[in-house]
């Protein structure tokens, strides 16, 4: 075992995962040296003291393999600079720290450490910049000991500095005590990171908190899969087989659970089979959020569907009386559209109903059927309000009729100060005679529970979407359930207009969902399939595509070209394809900064999307945008994220992913110029028909598809829609 001495120059890769990292360092003496091994938690800047042997590796050369390591004060000027210089500290960045390194010399981090206010006395830096120093100073000593404990007991240390932000000075305090309280309080960190520091810290196997802990983990484990509940028998079954407990243990836990109220158990009635044709009881295990939100939702839809005239609403009167013969005419010369029988009784199903449901497939006048109905409630002089379920689908929807559309989010205005909640709702409801929300397929059962809550009393709702495409990516099947609860009026569009049926976007999106193969004609000029066996070829070939091929023939530009792929892993999975479409598209560059974070570098000029609500920066699941600025200095990275700058702390950078490749069901509610989908066999497992579907229907100008006709067929055949575990349908029939 030998000692190497230096500071980190490049963190070349990082694997949060495991912790293995490949740096390049800069030793006290001697040329820079490439460093490999387990390093959690080291940053670049960092003076470390490195225990290892020497390698040498059949491709890489000469490396130093790390057997363990620790962080060590830098003790020369020069080290000291580069060290502060790094971007390791908020406020410090490589001029601020040549001025106070220029002024104090080798005593500058004792001077940090014991006397911080002596910084003012270097050269510009003023008691706004010392203060914001002396904090960041404190924080990464804190910091740091959280992750010195999370390294003794072998957890990733990507998470502790949104644990020390968190709890503060009690981070340490709450890792020894209730470790299981991390996955409670913490996103990004689930049951398995919470029971590996349990389990090192001795708290046993069977213990009734974990066992607690490991229930609730399943339970969230299946809501993310869309499930509403769990059979308690799967619940159980899957628990037993995740902890390594009795079944007895498992029932005990949740009947404890039931009892602290975070999950509610009750006998439902829910559909089963691959149709859902069949019903069956079972005691259905909710996380109580969604209980309530089950709950509400049937409540209030049938609250909404029971409303007449003797509310005294507005609408009503209006549209009772009307000659719609003659207003359809009226409505032909103002729109210049002559409404088909089907779009007719749309319109008018939506203006004398309380609730209503307008469904199909592209090319079929959904748009047309909206911009009609919006006349009409325009010349009645009546309110109404048009939303969304992301911010893409409303600008989408703003820019069909030519009337505001919001999310629906920002339609309720969230109120993060006030605990997350919603300026609108059942006691504050939407001063709106009716609400139209399009892209309904998205709605998940809790979003849907909050709209539905700031609607009044007698308004009318029109649910807009096509029920064909995939489900939210939330837990529930909103519109799907609602259809076939059959208690809502409902009323589906299937004519395909002469207009649309030129498209072959459109009229293979209509094959593939009657179960036909698209067609690949050659005289086609929107609808291509490139036929590759080989899955690196295929990868290749998506590159290609996006970088040259399609901005060449078509003139359409890679940032209006979108790689959807069905799954995440592989060759040509979301996060390889990332990968490699950022080299592509965005390489590295000295003028252009970057921030490593997580095993992802983002870098200006980056596409990316947010995964998870942020009510605090008003962004949400699913958001789109592009990196426009990172400050090392600051910590912060902003995003363009429609039209607006939002700016991202350091600690919430897990919360972005690259989005140069998306999977199709985070591509829901978006439309793209071009769509580029590899479809390959090797994504067997996700080949169903409502997700090739949702891809193709995607894309505005161009489908151009990569890999096997064996794989389109698989997902053509495949109509077996993966059955969510929900009781909606059945509860609003209930009544």
């Amino acid at each position: 075992m030998q000692t190497l001495t230096g500071v980190i120059e490049r963190i070349t890769y990082h694997n949060e995962e495991n912790g293995y990292t490949v740096a390049r360092l800069t030793p006290e003496r001697g040329a820079q040296e490439t460093v490999v091994g387990n390093m959690l938690g080291i940053n670049v800047g960092e003076s470390v003291e490195l225990r290892g042997v020497w390698t040498s590796h059949t491709q890489y050369g000469r490396q130093f393999k790390v057997e363990d390591f620790k962080t060590v004060l830098p003790a020369t000027a020069v080290g000291i600079e580069k060290y502060l210089g790094s971007g390791l500290i908020k406020g410090i960045g490589p001029v601020t720290a040549k001025r106070i390194v220029r002024r104090f010399g080798p005593d500058t981090l004792r001077v940090i450490d014991e006397d911080p206010d002596r910084l003012s006395e270097a050269l510009g830096v003023g008691k706004k910049r010392v203060a914001m120093v002396k904090s960041a100073w404190e924080e990464q000593r804190q910091i740091k000991e959280v992750m010195i404990f999370l390294q003794s007991h072998g957890v990733s240390t990507g998470l502790a500095v949104k644990i020390y932000k968190h709890y503060g000075d009690a981070a340490v305090g709450v890792l020894k005590t209730d470790p299981y309280r991390l996955q409670r309080d913490i996103y990004g960190i689930g049951f398995l990171t919470a029971d590996k520091i349990a389990q090192a810290m001795g708290i046993p196997h069977d213990s009734p908190e974990r066992v607690a802990a490991g229930v609730a983990y399943v339970l969230g484990q299946q809501s993310d899969e869309g499930h509403v509940f769990t059979p308690r028998p799967d619940l159980t079954t899957e628990a037993v087989e995740l902890l390594g407990v009795t079944q007895p243990q498992v029932e005990s836990a949740i009947d404890s659970l039931q009892a602290e109220e975070q999950v509610r158990v009750e006998p439902v009635m829910y559909q089963i089979g691959e149709s859902g044709e069949k019903l069956a009881e079972t005691q259905a295990v909710y996380l109580a959020p969604f209980y309530y939100g089950e709950i509400g939702v049937a409540g209030r839809l049938r609250k909404l569907n029971e409303a007449s005239a003797a509310l005294g609403h507005s609408l009503l009167p209006a549209f009772t009386r009307l000659d719609w013969e003659q207003a359809f005419g009226q409505l032909q010369q103002q729109i210049g559209v002559d409404l088909a029988p089907a779009q007719r009784l749309a319109v008018r199903t939506a203006l004398t109903q309380p609730v209503t449901v307008l469904t199909g497939g592209p090319g079929t006048g959904k748009t047309t059927t909206l911009r009609a109905l919006i006349r009409l409630l325009r010349s009645a002089g009546n309110r109404f309000a048009l939303a969304a379920p992301t911010g893409r689908a409303a600008k989408r929807m703003a820019e069909a009729t030519g009337h505001e559309a919001r999310t629906i989010h920002r339609l309720l205005e969230v109120q993060p100060s006030e605990g997350f909640t919603f300026k609108f709702n059942a006691d504050n409801p939407l001063d709106i005679d009716m609400l139209i929300v399009d892209e309904a397929s998205m709605l998940d059962l809790l979003l849907t529970n909050h709209l539905l809550k700031a609607i009044p009393p007698g308004a009318h709702l029109l649910l807009v979407g096509d029920v064909d495409q995939l489900p939210s990516v939330g837990a529930g099947n909103v519109l799907h359930d609602v259809i076939d609860s059959g208690e809502v009026a409902v009323v589906r569009l299937e004519t395909i207009f002469r207009q649309a049926a030129d498209s072959y976007i459109i009229t293979n999106a209509h094959r593939i969902n009657h179960g036909q193969m698209p067609l690949f004609p050659d005289d086609a000029t929107d609808f291509f399939l490139f036929v590759i066996d080989d899955v690196e070829r295929c990868a290749d070939m998506v590159i290609e595509l996006v970088q040259t091929r399609i901005p060449q023939r078509f003139g359409i530009p890679a940032e209006d070209i979108q790689v959807l792929s069905p799954m995440h892993r592989g060759a040509i999975g979301v996060g390889e394809l990332n990968r490699r479409l950022q080299l592509a598209l965005n390489p590295a560059h000295p003028h252009k900064p970057e921030r490593s974070f997580g095993g992802r570098i983002f870098r200006v000029g980056d596409r990316i999307m947010q995964t998870r609500n942020n009510y605090d920066l008003e962004v949400f699941n699913g958001d789109m945008g592009v990196v426009s600025e990172i400050d090392v200095v600051m910590h912060t990275l902003t995003a363009t994220i429609d039209g607006r700058a939002v700016v991202y702390d350091w600690a919430n950078l897990d919360e972005l992913v690259h989005a140069w490749a998306v999977s199709v069901h985070k591509s829901q509610g978006s439309e793209y110029r071009a769509v580029v989908l590899p479809f390959h066999t090797t994504h067997y497992v996700m080949l169903q028909r409502n997700l090739l579907y949702t891809a193709v229907t995607r894309a505005k100008e161009l489908v151009v598809m990569a890999g096997t006709r064996r794989a389109i067929g698989i997902a053509v055949r495949n109509d077996k829609v993966s059955e969510r575990h929900s009781a909606l349908a059945e509860r609003l029939r209930a009544g």
